[in-house]
């Protein structure tokens, strides 16, 4: 029998049609992935630069953890790490160096596609160096340089976004990019060194070749399929569709892996005695190594209210946040009282790094229309410069605003 047009399996078939289109068809929360994007790559550059200072003790050649103890680790692990490459201390000023750098521009979003990679190479040449350094942040961060490759972050809020506001139509002819160009066939060449004499893994080459070649592929469709034959067009169409299905995948990704952590930690919280009893927040803040304040941590600890509404509390939101994501207003409540918490974390307990990287964690469940109202904020405070030249509205040609994830 012929099923009727509003019966609930054509309209469940709608519905699955629209889905299917909307993931393939385009790269959903622009702005969520662009925030993720500024938000771990300023921590990580924050980071290097703060410690700066003491980088050959943390990482260098003059940290207890030595670089035959590393390289033995890393026999067993296959870790990937530039710094195990050699020993000396100008290779590992210029790793470091290269790890700011990179970090820099993928902040500015100066092809992102490119400094995507090489932000996730130094962020895993400095950590793998050195793994007992690392805290809770620096594993968020570890995970999160892996992600944003395969994600198209740098489609709004980005200097790529703003160039190609600027050039136009030029801008979909991938002859006239030179830098770009140039780029990748540096790339290439340090590839093909470090390829030649074996100082990666065949699995890690393997990935770095496939990155290396999908983007000469890209280039290639861009140049020829507009003027090309309708296959050339086609490819384009399929490289299209298979870059959204990898964005939107590593979102969904990085939505859970959030969701994973505060429900891990909620639930592992639950367990303790001390949680229990509502006591555990005074510990913290009375050890000297997380009292930057004394005063501070004086005053929370001295109030036994205070000290069990923030034990308590900090339970009840980590347990509580993933099941809220289907309720948009409780979630953005939830939200906004875990970022401040991380924040006040920052302060109390002396965490900058580790609560700015569960922040920019958190900024993937942030609203879109909040997100343009910061854009809009950042845009006038640019406008008012003296000195200010482009003042082209915030977006120009920017994707319109995809409200699925964000609610």
């Amino acid at each position: 029998m012929p099923t009727s047009p509003d019966s609930p399996v054509r309209r469940a078939e709608r519905r699955l049609a629209r889905g299917i289109a909307q993931v393939t068809g385009s790269a959903l929360g622009p702005y969520q992935t662009a925030v993720i994007r500024i938000g771990f790559s300023f921590t990580w550059l924050f980071f290097l630069v703060r410690e700066w200072p003491h980088r050959h003790e943390m990482y260098g050649p003059d940290g207890p953890w030595s670089w035959t103890l590393a390289r033995q680790m890393i026999s067993g692990n296959h870790a990937f790490t530039a710094l195990m490459w050699s020993d000396g201390r100008l290779w590992f000023e210029c790793v470091y160096l290269f790890s700011v750098v990179a970090s820099a521009l993928l902040l500015l979003g100066w092809r992102t596609r490119t400094m995507s990679v090489l932000f996730m190479v130094g962020v895993l040449s400095v950590q793998n160096r050195s793994i007992f350094m690392g805290d809770g942040g620096d594993n968020v961060i570890h995970l999160m340089a892996i992600y944003l490759v395969l994600t198209r972050c740098g489609q709004v809020w980005s200097l790529d976004e703003r160039r190609r506001r600027r050039r136009g139509a030029e801008a979909d002819e991938p002859g006239r990019d030179v830098a770009g160009i140039a780029l990748w066939a540096l790339t290439g060449l340090a590839l093909a060194g470090i390829t030649v004499l074996d100082l990666v893994s065949w699995g890690w080459a393997l990935i770095f070749w496939g990155l290396w070649f999908v983007h000469a592929l890209w280039w290639t469709v861009r140049r020829y399929a507009p003027d090309g034959s309708p296959a050339l067009r086609e490819a384009r169409t399929v490289l299209d569709v298979i870059a959204n299905l990898a964005h939107n995948g590593a979102l969904m990704v990085i939505i859970a892996e959030v969701c994973l952590i505060y429900a891990t930690a909620g639930w592992y919280k639950i367990q303790g005695s001390r949680w229990q009893d509502g006591t555990a927040a005074y510990y913290p803040v009375n050890l000297d190594y997380f009292s930057p304040w004394p005063a501070v941590s004086e005053l929370m600890s001295s109030s036994g209210v205070l000290v069990m509404v923030i034990t308590y509390g900090t339970v009840i939101v980590q347990v509580a946040f993933p099941f809220t994501l289907m309720n948009r207003r409780v979630k953005n409540v939830l939200l906004a009282v875990m970022m401040l918490e991380h924040a006040a974390f920052a302060v109390a307990l002396g965490l900058p790094f580790f609560s700015l990287a569960m922040i920019a964690a958190d900024a993937v469940f942030l609203p879109t229309g909040f997100l343009l109202l910061l854009g809009g904020w950042a845009a006038r405070l640019r406008d008012i410069r003296p000195f200010a030249r482009d003042r082209a509205t915030v977006g120009g040609d920017a994707p319109a605003p995809d409200r699925t994830l964000v609610g």
